[in-house]
């Protein structure tokens, strides 16, 4: 089978969705980047979608459970490049992206993350990895 690459860009993962999602393909991503979080410790996971012409109430689904995922394994999600289909599609089919933010393009999507990184940094002194036992 095959698998959508995940790129790490600093504290971030990248997955640029090229192929039409099957269902096997997105369970495939959800298991590859939780994974990938959990070895990593990305701060943030950007799923870039706009090669993707058709989303059903399947792959909705599974963005929000990566979502999900990502937000327990201390990471945010930002979905990038969706088309007005899309979004048109995703809204009637009644399906909130709960946990997801989104961007209008790659660029933003970083920037978000990026925003979110530094504010952590921020507020723990620059020092994430600190035992408060």
């Amino acid at each position: 089978m095959d698998r959508i690459p995940i790129l790490k860009l600093g504290g971030a993962l990248i997955v640029t969705i090229q192929v039409d999602m099957q269902d096997r393909l997105a369970i495939a991503l959800e298991e590859d980047l939780s994974a990938m979080i959990a070895r990593t410790g990305a701060r943030g996971v950007l799923i870039e979608i706009s090669a993707l012409e058709i989303v059903d109430s399947f792959i909705g689904r599974m963005l929000v459970s990566i979502a999900a995922v990502s937000r327990v394994l201390d990471a945010e999600t930002v979905v990038a490049g969706m088309r007005p289909a899309v979004a048109i599609t995703l809204v009637e089919l009644g399906l909130e992206l709960t946990g997801i933010r989104t961007a209008l393009n790659v660029e933003r999507g970083m920037a978000i993350i990026q925003s979110r990184i530094a504010e952590e940094g921020e507020g723990h002194g620059g020092d994430w990895d600190r035992d408060e036992s």
